[in-house]
């Protein structure tokens, strides 16, 4: 079946008797009871499936991890209370029986990057960076560094660079190292970095799955040899997911392809706009046929689907003048998220890039005049309009 009849179906109509209820219920109960203890017993000497403890599985959040592991072409999944969460399980999950040595993409997500600084670096595991679009510079790094896991985005953020995960995905498997993808730029509509070879793919459920600004969670997706110790260390730490969010989030993964297929098709028409506008000075967008990894993206992403985020450099930028156009802006909406139903901008050096030094941003290429816009589904002609008349 197709990605946009999975994305409706999977996970859903367990069969409990008598009735089958259309959609998966909301199960708040922490502990679960059976007529026997030798069931339990079972249960929990994972002989038999079933449930005993919230903190190990649930069945709201079950339905959510069959539903984004299907759309992923995963083995299995696990959902948790943040993208953050996710990402950090994911890296802990490479790691395990394997060099304590990360080779990180230089272009990262700023929590993603202080992630690593902060907690990864002071817990004594090597961290080496290195620009995932260059892959003589990735495989120089990785037969330097001898990782347990190599960790990138699909799409970089905000910066919009496309690296070859098909590729990078063999380096790491030649040199028996993890390949960890952030994919919730692209979502598993452009891409689905285990069938190219990654081992787990991460998202940040916030963003597109959920996609109506009204859960805060995060999913790991990966494969058959991973999986086992990722359940594992989830039922030591406990980053689950809680019900309610589980179900807000497979609720609106049910119309995430129609969602993410218009939001793509007007970030093309919107990127347009912006690159005809006197005012402003470069538009990364990975439509572009001089886009610096347009190979990449026309090998990788389906025709026509470039994503919906957009980043772009204001003319003699600067953070006053960033300011003063998101100020005038009437319609988008100045807010600290993305994949939204509403279009929404952000400053990357005040919010998502923040922590890092000036220095680190500039290399990053994310200068003071840089915006970051998520386009949402509303029609394009509105979205223009509200920016342009900003920018003049």
């Amino acid at each position: 079946m197709k990605l946009q009849t999975r994305a409706v179906h999977a996970g859903d109509r367990k069969k409990p008797d008598p009735a089958i209820p259309v959609t998966t219920p909301i199960v708040t109960a922490s502990s679960f009871a059976y007529e026997r203890i030798e069931t339990l017993d079972q249960v929990f000497a994972e002989e038999v499936d079933g449930y005993c403890y919230a903190r190990y599985d649930n069945p709201t959040t079950r339905g959510l991890e069959e539903l984004v592991a299907d759309l992923e072409g995963g083995h299995g999944a696990l959902a948790t209370s943040s993208g953050m969460t996710a990402v950090l399980i994911a890296v802990q999950t490479a790691l395990v029986d394997r060099r304590r040595s990360v080779v990180a993409a230089n272009a990262l997500y700023g929590a993603t990057i202080r992630q690593l600084m902060s907690v990864f670096e002071p817990a004594g595991i090597d961290v080496r960076w290195v620009d995932v679009c260059d892959l003589a510079a990735v495989e120089a790094a990785v037969a330097e560094a001898r990782p347990g896991c190599v960790l990138m985005e699909t799409v970089s953020n905000p910066v919009l660079r496309v690296g070859a995960v098909d590729r990078i995905a063999e380096i790491c498997r030649a040199a028996g190292a993890a390949l960890v993808v952030d994919n919730t730029f692209a979502t598993p509509l452009l891409c689905r970095p285990l069938e190219l070879g990654a081992s787990f793919s991460v998202h940040s459920l916030t963003k597109y799955l959920a996609g109506h600004g009204d859960v805060l969670g995060g999913v790991v997706v990966c494969d058959q040899a991973h999986y086992p110790a990722l359940r594992a260390l989830s039922k030591i730490t406990g980053p689950n997911l809680g019900p309610f969010e589980s179900y807000l989030s497979m609720r609106g993964i049910k119309t995430f392809p129609l969602r993410m297929e218009r939001q793509c098709g007007n970030a093309v028409k919107i990127a347009a706009a912006l690159r005809a506008h006197p005012n402003v000075a470069k538009v990364n967008y990975p439509d572009d046929p001089s886009h610096p990894d347009a190979d990449t993206v026309r090998r990788l992403f389906p025709e026509g689907l470039f994503g919906a985020m957009i980043s772009f450099d204001l003319r003699d930028g600067s953070r006053a003048r960033v300011f003063e156009f998101m100020n005038r802006l009437k319609l988008v909406v100045k807010g600290t998220s993305l994949g939204d139903v509403h279009t929404m901008t952000l400053y990357p050096a005040m919010s998502s890039h923040r922590d890092l030094a000036p220095r680190q941003r500039q290399r990053m290429g994310i200068g003071d005049g840089l915006v970051r816009l998520s386009v949402g589904i509303e029609d394009s002609a509105d979205v223009v309009a509200d920016l342009m008349q900003a920018l003049d």
